[in-house]
């Protein structure tokens, strides 16, 4: 009997204790810190590549500005060049030019090429200063001859039953003899024909055929003579 009522009471000890004791809340789950501490350095690292990419795309805009502005004022001095020489058409090739950033050798069409000139062949018969001031309507001169190569590129250009005014003159009849474009006279550069220049009254030069010597050359004539003439000018570099 003494048995089972201390059976009894430890039995009621054991049960009651858990209501004299104040039951603690479950431990809360820890925070994860990471997250928040990552968070804010995303946020800068995003930022400062935005700001980059935002000034890499400023600079090419400027550059691009810059470049375009470049080529299209070069274009507007293109075609005031060209609007200039009263020409409608021109004819172009590309070369290995030394000069900065120029590729092609331009012509007014029907003109011919040589070296850094190009040469018109007039067919309206003028005299010498309506010849000269034809090709000045042209920007360009009277044909000036500075060599022999020069001399022979023109002469297999032209008709031998023709003779043509080149800007060769003698204003003054005294055989002082000037080029139009204030090249000095040089009389080792010369193609007069034999017994040329022959008359101080004629003070103008054209460029003949002569049959019984079968060579083109230099005769002086009266500027008053209507001819043809040779026009000369600078080739146009785009």
């Amino acid at each position: 009997m003494t048995s089972e009522i201390t059976y009894a009471e430890v039995s009621f000890k054991k049960e009651s204790k858990p209501s004299d004791t104040k039951s603690k809340p479950p431990a809360a789950p820890k925070e994860n810190t990471n997250l928040h501490k990552s968070y804010p350095s995303f946020l800068t690292l995003l930022l400062a590549s935005v700001l980059i990419l935002q000034l890499l795309l400023a600079i090419s805009f400027f550059i691009a500005f810059i470049i375009f502005f470049q080529k299209y004022s070069a274009l507007l001095k293109e075609k005031k060049t060209l609007k200039e020489l009263t020409h409608t058409a021109m004819e172009c090739v590309q070369e290995n030019l030394t000069i900065e950033e120029k590729d092609w050798s331009c012509c007014p069409k029907n003109w011919k090429p040589f070296g850094s000139n190009c040469y018109f062949i007039s067919t309206v018969v003028k005299n010498w200063t309506e010849s000269e001031k034809n090709c000045l309507g042209m920007k360009a001169h009277l044909l000036v001859i500075n060599s022999k190569d020069e001399q022979d590129f023109i002469t297999k250009n032209l008709y031998t039953q023709h003779a043509y005014f080149i800007g060769l003159s003698d204003p003054e009849g005294k055989h002082q003899w000037q080029w139009v474009d204030q090249t000095q006279y040089s009389q080792s550069v010369t193609f007069w024909h034999s017994g040329e220049p022959s008359n101080p009254e004629e003070g103008c030069v054209l460029l003949n055929f002569r049959s019984y010597s079968r060579s083109w050359g230099w005769n002086d004539i009266p500027c008053h003579e209507q001819q043809m003439s040779l026009c000369k000018m600078r080739k146009i570099y785009l």
